[in-house]
């Protein structure tokens, strides 16, 4: 299957799009051994030979997305023509070949994503995607109300004005400002830049996000392999994925206390309660006068209580005088 040459080679791990055309324009690209330097060629991965410097590009199954807390001093890219530091030298034990999403400066420290996924660093280095990048800024000097608003408003740059930002005084102290400054542009120096406009200037600059990631407890220097959800959390609009809801447990019922016995009607209709004592009304409407003892035991007004089996069987007979018969049994009502 033909595809674009910049995105073999992002696919394979050499570089992102946007850099893979700086190779092929520059004659660094050459496909079945021709140099190519137009940027719509093509080529198929399965039957041509795409080479990159006269090395073939080799396609890796495996993606790999790396948040590298990157320290100043480093260059956010794979090779440097004075030989200065690189990031991906922090990355002690990374066999993959990955390379830098977007850029920071040399003197710029904060989070750096590296991965050898083309199409996913393609789609957040997009700006349609306006992918959320927060700053914090250390500015010399006192910060004014009027350069906050100026710079959220959008200033004028040398490539053009600036889409709105977010800017926020972060803390302040006797010499130094911290302002936190949020964009989804990806200009090369743009905070710097942007700051430089409103006579701020920048002592230190340190990226603190990107879309939902923050730096945490990494260390300067140290880096960590993101989770299928944070990769995934990325792609959603501003780079920032919507929290799961939380399920919430209905409260249950409060148990009755009530130990009256209750009986169940039609199907839908409530409950009515049994009396302990049997009372009911005759057919003129008179109330029924209650019959014998209530289940519980306890006598019924009006009768005494009826003597119970046990009772009757230890019933004493009659004493008789010496020389009369004894007296016939009354027969039981």
């Amino acid at each position: 299957m033909l595809e674009r040459l910049q995105k073999l080679i992002s696919q394979a791990g050499i570089t992102s799009r946007r850099a893979a055309e700086e190779l092929i324009v520059n004659g660094r690209v050459a496909v079945n051994g021709v140099i190519v330097t137009e940027l719509g060629s093509k080529a198929d991965p399965a039957t041509d030979r795409v080479a990159v410097d006269g090395k073939p590009l080799q396609f890796s199954e495996k993606h790999l997305y790396i948040l590298l807390n990157k320290p100043t001093g480093y260059i956010t890219a794979l090779k440097d023509s004075q030989d200065r530091p690189l990031v991906t030298d922090l990355l002690k034990g990374v066999e993959e070949r990955v390379y830098p999403v977007g850029r920071l400066d040399y003197n710029t420290e904060g989070l750096l994503l590296l991965t050898n996924d083309g199409d996913w660093a393609n789609r957040l280095m997009h700006p349609r995607h306006e992918v959320e990048k927060e700053y914090h800024v250390r500015v010399r000097g006192k910060v004014l109300e009027q350069q906050l608003k100026r710079m959220a408003g959008g200033v004028e740059l040398e490539d053009g004005v600036t889409a709105p930002a977010t800017v926020r005084m972060v803390k302040s102290s006797d010499q130094n400002d911290w302002i936190s400054v949020t964009i989804h542009e990806g200009r090369n120096r743009q905070v710097r830049r942007m700051c430089e406009v409103v006579s701020l200037s920048v002592v230190r600059l340190r990226r603190v996000r990107y879309g939902s990631l923050e730096i945490g407890a990494l260390k300067p220097g140290q880096f960590r392999y993101l989770t299928d959800a944070e990769v995934q959390g990325l792609l959603q609009p501003g780079g920032i994925s919507e929290p799961e809801p939380q399920k919430v447990q209905k409260p249950r019922p409060p148990r009755s206390t009530n130990t009256t016995k209750t009986g169940t009607g039609a199907p839908g209709s409530p409950r009515k309660a049994q009396s302990t004592a049997k009372v009911g009304t005759t057919a003129s409407g008179r109330p029924q006068k209650p019959r014998g003892t209530a289940k519980t035991g306890i006598e019924t007004a009006g009768r005494p209580p009826a003597r119970t089996a046990e009772k009757q069987t230890k019933r004493q007979p009659s004493r008789t005088k010496p020389g009369e018969s004894p007296r016939p049994s009354r027969p039981r009502r």
